[in-house]
């Protein structure tokens, strides 16, 4: 009996990762009606349905859910085969400092496929504050560095592999925000957070009152806090986590709220006499984590 073609295979799990057949086609670089081909013949083969597709996009059936777990090894196993018969095989020890607002609920997951497609590779990793992960770029604190940067602030126009751009929002508990009081509650990360600064300044200059009602160590405890309707706070897109929504335009106007720019996320960029191995681990952390 033949078995899975690790093209289809790979498809189907772009498609699963990006959510569409039309988010995914870019990046495997074929026209949608490839993709929807490829996983139709895929389907054929499994003998069940695979995906299912509506108005938000494509999701894995149970069926899928299943193949997907098999799919990832073995398109790791190949990708693994083919670098060890072409010598590039990516083995050793890699400290990976990464800002907490980083896709915090796809990290680990992210990391996951990435430990298993480079399974010689011995990750470490350690979630920092921006402000942290710049200033210590010159030091032996990590090897790689993945932090955000804001419009405007010092640093900003460092240099980098940019790896995504993200709007920020205003951010709440859907209940509380109509209910919100002239003196805003901020729901922060200690000051030390480049975001935390960024937010006060931006409400000082627009001469919006406000005080810190909350400070959390990380965006897992700001989130609960949010939730909980401890006040607002400011969010780039994929860390803004279940229970926490943006404020509507009509909200954002009545507040006083200055308009937000985008965060970008980026690789530090190389430090001088930077390991072939350090070299090779920041291009494949690029290529994942993009």
């Amino acid at each position: 009996m033949r078995g899975f073609d690790t093209d289809q295979l790979r498809t189907f799990v772009t498609v699963a990762d990006s959510g569409s057949l039309s988010a995914a086609a870019p990046r495997l670089f074929l026209s949608q009606s490839s993709v929807s081909e490829q996983l139709r013949k895929l389907e054929e083969r499994a003998g069940v349905p695979l995906l299912t597709r509506g108005r938000h996009g494509a999701q894995p059936t149970p069926a899928g859910q299943r193949l997907l777990e098999h799919a990832r090894r073995i398109l790791a196993l190949h990708e693994l085969a083919l670098q060890e018969l072409r010598g590039h095989a990516l083995e050793g020890e890699l400290r990976l400092a990464v800002t907490d607002y980083f896709r915090p609920a796809e990290i680990a997951g992210m990391l996951r496929r990435l430990r298993e497609r480079y399974p010689y590779l011995r990750l470490h990793v350690t979630v920092m504050k921006s402000a942290a992960i710049d200033a210590a770029a010159g030091r032996d604190t990590f090897d790689i560095g993945l932090s955000m940067r804001l419009p405007g602030t010092r640093g900003a126009a460092a240099r980098g592999t940019v790896l995504r751009r993200e709007p920020l929002a205003w951010v709440a508990a859907p209940a509380e925000a109509d209910t919100l009081p002239a003196t805003l509650p901020l729901v922060l990360l200690p000051d030390t957070c480049s975001l935390h600064q960024y937010v006060v300044q931006r409400l000082l200059r627009k001469r919006v009152p406000f005080e810190i009602a909350h400070s959390a160590s990380g965006v897992a405890g700001l989130h609960l806090a949010l939730a909980a309707g401890l006040g607002l706070s400011c969010l780039n897109a994929s860390a803004i986590g279940p229970g926490v929504a943006p404020l509507d335009g009509a909200t954002v106007a009545r507040l006083g709220l200055p308009r937000l720019p985008e965060a970008e996320f980026f690789l530090l960029p190389a430090r001088r006499g930077e390991s072939a191995f350090i070299a090779q681990a920041r291009d494949a952390l690029a290529a994942q984590l993009a």
